[in-house]
């Protein structure tokens, strides 16, 4: 295209969230030649606007809704994310930033003796996959857990899981990716990608881009990037929303989830509760997005029933984000069949606890290096 300047390089990530940074730091770090753009600003979507949570357990209301077919199936990904989480761990130091990690223990609470029975049947298929998980009876919730509502029978306690700072991390990660030699353009959205030789031509707004090989990275708008090369992803975007509160004295020790409905619940160190779970948000006619008021009141319901100290407790600010997802929330990590040079970094619905492993494992099969973790039952490329 006439009168556009013109860049190339090894390798171009698109996308600025966590994994394409993560991504792009272990290239650089190797010596390989790495630019990343990103459309708006990096950790601009999801990757900045998620709850923070570090997941290890199975999701509960997926396990209801989908089945113990799809966990098991979706089980042999739980040592990925363990790996991701140690990964978490590290990060700070290795980074010199402090990225809000605390790895205090999830627990999954029940309230009824059947919410129980399948909380233990899920607890069996995670224990199967290598994953610590104890079931806790009243007694023992009461004891590691006071603040949870009296009337809770039981759970699950998942020592391994935690939080991190969805404001930080990405940010912080992109910085240390630029001091290990990796290009990252923000403000820069793709128009068009097509293979180009012994490689691909990207064109952006204003510039083009000449890569050897190209990893999409762009979460939520990977299929839309995939498609410019003809391949077909199963990846969606789903409107999302996560609430903070007012700050409150220490409280709440760990990563809260109800078999009573959808809720991902933890209190930062700065005082404040991040609220989730997966509740929808709305998706208004100009492509905007919006809160959806009943997802609101239906997640702090859950949250109150769960943990009642939080019904005196204001409610500071609701905002909603895209996440991605497939059917089978199986990643897609890795070259793409029949696309020489083409590579997903993309782990739809655990984005932010994956982001770490997912680009240290994308960066090795770029670089032509076996992988520290086999794929081939986790991956749906391998």
């Amino acid at each position: 295209m006439a009168g556009l300047a013109e860049t190339s390089t090894d390798i171009l990530i698109i996308g600025g969230g966590l994994a394409g940074v993560a991504t792009a730091r272990h290239l650089a770090r190797a010596g390989a030649g790495v630019i990343v753009v990103e459309r708006g600003d990096i950790g601009g979507a999801a990757s900045g606007a998620n709850a923070g949570s570090l997941h290890l357990q199975i999701p509960h209301a997926e396990f209801l809704s989908l089945g113990e077919g799809w966990a098991r199936a979706f089980a042999p990904v739980l040592p990925l994310m363990r790996e991701s989480v140690a990964m978490w761990a590290r990060l700070p130091g290795e980074i010199g930033a402090d990225l809000g990690v605390a790895l205090t223990g999830g627990i999954l609470v029940a309230r009824s003796p059947a919410q129980m029975q399948a909380v233990a049947r899920k607890a069996a298929i995670e224990r199967q996959a290598g994953l610590e998980v104890h079931l806790l009876d009243r007694a023992e919730l009461a004891g590691l857990a006071p603040y949870v509502a009296p009337g809770m029978i039981g759970g699950a306690f998942c020592p391994g899981e935690g939080r991190a700072d969805p404001l930080v991390a990405t940010r912080a990660l992109a910085a240390a990716a630029r001091r290990d030699g990796a290009r990252i353009l923000t403000g820069v959205e793709l128009v068009s990608l097509a293979a180009d030789g012994a490689g691909y031509l990207a064109r952006c707004r204003g510039r083009q881009i000449r890569a050897r090989r190209v990893v999409n990275a762009a979460g939520a708008d990977a299929g839309r990037i995939a498609a410019m090369v003809g391949v077909r992803l199963p990846i969606e975007g789903h409107p999302l929303q996560v609430t903070v509160t007012e700050p409150l004295a220490p409280l709440i020790g760990h990563l809260l989830y109800s078999a009573a409905g959808k809720l991902t619940l933890k209190q930062g160190g700065n005082g404040r509760c991040l609220i989730g779970g997966g509740w929808p948000s709305r998706l208004r006619p100009d492509g905007r997005l919006a809160v959806n008021p009943a997802s609101l009141l239906a997640n702090m319901a859950t949250a109150v029933e769960a943990v009642p100290a939080l019904g005196a407790v204001r409610a500071l600010r609701t905002w909603p984000a895209v996440v991605n997802g497939t059917p089978d929330w199986r990643p897609l990590i890795g070259e793409v069949p029949g696309r020489p040079g083409f590579f997903l970094a993309l782990f739809p619905w655990m984005g932010f606890t994956a982001g770490p492993i997912t680009g240290l494992l994308t960066a090795e099969l770029v670089l032509g290096r076996r992988p520290a973790i086999d794929l081939s039952r986790i991956s749906a490329l391998a």
